[in-house]
């Protein structure tokens, strides 16, 4: 046996958006408002379904020009309409899983905008080793998050 170590990491970001709350909580909450940010611009999408409920599964997934396939599979565990989502979500690459992690997404008012708060907290397993990428990635995504605003709304 060949024992992998577990391992862990976090962080927290923040976006300001010159929308209100209920706005924003679409792009998180509907299937167009979340196609408008969310996507890998290298990646050909092969699945993206979404059931935004309590206990509900969201999955996307793409092909890279290399050939890999990178698997997103979340399930909502906490919704409060245009003030918080907490939901958990599996990763897999070429249908191996690298990880788990736990994810919460608050929209503040601020003015007439949003004040966006996402933590992630993460478990890596079997010697998967991120090296950061998955907070990059992350800031990648809110800003097409923040920048779909400024072209569409």
């Amino acid at each position: 046996m060949n024992f992998k170590p577990t391992t862990h990491s976090a962080f927290t970001l923040e976006r300001k958006l010159d929308a209100p709350p209920a706005l924003v909580f679409q792009a998180f909450s509907t299937k167009e408002g979340k196609q408008r940010w969310f996507v890998a611009h290298a990646a050909k999408e092969k699945i993206r379904s979404m059931d935004f409920r309590v206990g509900g599964e969201e999955k996307l997934a793409g092909e890279w020009p290399n050939g890999m396939v990178s698997e997103f599979t979340a399930r909502y565990f906490d919704i409060k309409p245009d003030e918080r989502i907490i939901y958990t979500y599996e990763m897999r690459l070429n249908g191996v899983k690298i990880s788990t992690s736990l994810a919460t997404i608050e929209f503040q008012p601020v003015g007439k905008g949003t004040k966006l708060v996402l933590t992630e907290q993460h478990a890596f397993i079997d010697g998967y080793e991120d090296n950061g990428s998955r907070e990059e990635g992350t800031n990648g995504l809110l800003d097409q998050l923040v920048a779909s605003f400024a072209s569409k709304h």
